[in-house]
């Protein structure tokens, strides 16, 4: 009998066991030319123009192979003032707008979940005013002081960057049980100050990185404001500079700053992702 019902057991264990994916009906994805046509289409608009300026800003005057423009950029007349102003609005603008939509979006999630809808709203205007109307609103307003200082386009900038920050913290604390992780900290005796440093922002990495991301680009793109207050950033240098003498350095400047933002994001995600292979690593060996 003991043989028997071990018999069964057996049978019945492997009567559990996961089937191969052919005989569980798994069928192996197709290839759908629809959609090979569409990638096409979609990167051939997207990385032309950009091969057709890299292409311009490495040529010479007489259309050979050379570096020249990129070689003239530091010495170009006005440049390294304009780079130099266009760093250091994206790092006062990172920073206050880090200052301001952290804590902000925390809050709304944690004691004012019904406000959510009004927090979006509210984050959409940028998208919806023109950023003309905002800088023509703002500087009769100002006072002289602030007028005078090129930081006043930090704190417009900290507006026209609201959505991106925003919807991107908003995805990152929807994707975690924030309440639970926060109760749970508090349970422990920690504060608010440690709970937000080393149980929040550690969850919230990513969406950081890539609010920070789009921040800077927007930073280092945005032409309309820093031109109405006559401060000569990166992309108001790229305008003024005389086209006549060598238009390969406007377009050596804009593919600068063009592949450098994309390079910094390929370099923030594969951090992240490095962050979080060695998180998943940790566990596992726990």
């Amino acid at each position: 009998m003991a043989s028997i019902g071990g018999g069964l057991a057996l049978e019945e264990a492997l009567a559990e066991e996961p089937q191969p994916r052919a005989a569980r009906g798994y069928r192996r994805p197709r290839f759908r030319p629809w959609r090979a046509f569409v990638m096409l289409v979609a990167g051939a608009y997207f990385l032309l123009p950009i091969y057709a300026g890299l292409k311009f800003s490495l040529q010479d005057i007489n259309g050979h192979f050379a570096f020249e423009a990129f070689k003239s950029l530091p010495s170009a007349p006005g440049f390294s003032d304009a780079f130099g102003l266009s760093m250091r609005l994206a790092i006062v603008t990172l920073v206050v707008s880090t200052l301001l939509m952290v804590p902000t979006t925390i809050y709304v999630h944690l004691r004012l979940p019904r406000m959510r809808r009004v927090m979006e709203f509210i984050t959409i205007l940028p998208i919806v005013i023109p950023p003309i109307v905002i800088i023509a609103g703002v500087l009769p307003a100002s006072p002289l002081w602030a007028k005078s200082s090129p930081y006043l386009l930090s704190f417009l900038y900290v507006i026209l960057a609201m959505p991106f920050n925003y919807r991107s913290l908003d995805a990152g604390l929807s994707a975690i049980d924030l309440k639970t992780l926060v109760e749970a900290s508090r349970s422990l005796g920690g504060n608010w100050f440690m709970t937000l440093l080393r149980v929040i922002l550690p969850n919230l990495r990513a969406a950081l990185l890539s609010g920070m991301v789009l921040t800077l680009a927007l930073v280092l793109g945005e032409f309309t404001m820093a031109s109405l207050d006559l401060w000569t950033t990166i992309p108001v240098w790229i305008t003024q500079f005389n086209t006549s003498s060598n238009g390969h350095l406007q377009t050596a400047a804009s593919m600068l700053g063009l592949v450098g933002t994309w390079l910094l994001l390929t370099v923030i995600v594969s951090i992240d992702r490095s962050e979080s292979r060695r998180s998943r690593r940790k566990a596992g060996a726990l």
